[in-house]
């Protein structure tokens, strides 16, 4: 996976972006790489990032919290969608070994408090006729929005050296 990153993001089509356009920050690549696509998309009549707020129950520490949906998106073809930008491997639940260890809990409690977002996220679409979805790294590869990554390298061995056979 590339390596993740923060930044601000500046709209070239200031129309389309729905709230403040001084405040739009990613906090991946793969976000940033949203934002272009969305703004420079013809299917797209309006969007914006982490304006859109979802009410949600946290099973682990039984409070509410506030969770900001990544991208809020109104198509020309008058749907609307909220949008979750997520490694695949976040998306699933985990495949801990030992779930006693601190990175295991760490896992669990991560996905635990992800699926209560997107539960959340899920009814509250529902309730106003959006559609909830999540794009994770295969989706977006589909949508041409992330270039496809190479596989991994084969560990490379030294060649034998070089020598000319001699002349008898």
């Amino acid at each position: 996976m590339s390596r993740t990153y923060k930044g601000s993001f500046t709209p070239k089509n200031l129309s389309k972006y729905k709230g403040n356009p001084d405040k739009i920050t990613y906090r991946s690549s793969w976000e940033r790489d949203v934002m272009v696509y969305l703004d420079e998309s013809p299917k797209v009549s309006k969007w914006n990032s982490e304006e859109f707020v979802v009410r949600y129950y946290y099973e682990v520490d039984k409070k509410y919290h506030r969770y900001y949906v990544d991208f809020w998106v109104n198509w020309t073809n008058g749907q609307t969608t909220i949008i979750e930008v997520k490694p695949k491997k976040q998306a699933m639940p985990p495949k801990v070994k030992n779930p006693k260890t601190k990175s295991g809990l760490n896992e669990a409690f991560t996905y635990i408090k992800n699926r209560n977002k997107w539960d959340a996220a899920e009814k509250v679409a529902k309730d106003n006729g959006y559609r909830f979805v999540i794009w994770t790294e295969d989706e977006l590869e589909k949508m041409g929005i992330k270039k496809k990554q190479p596989g991994k390298l084969k560990k490379l061995t030294p060649m034998k050296p070089y020598r000319k056979k001699k002349k008898k």
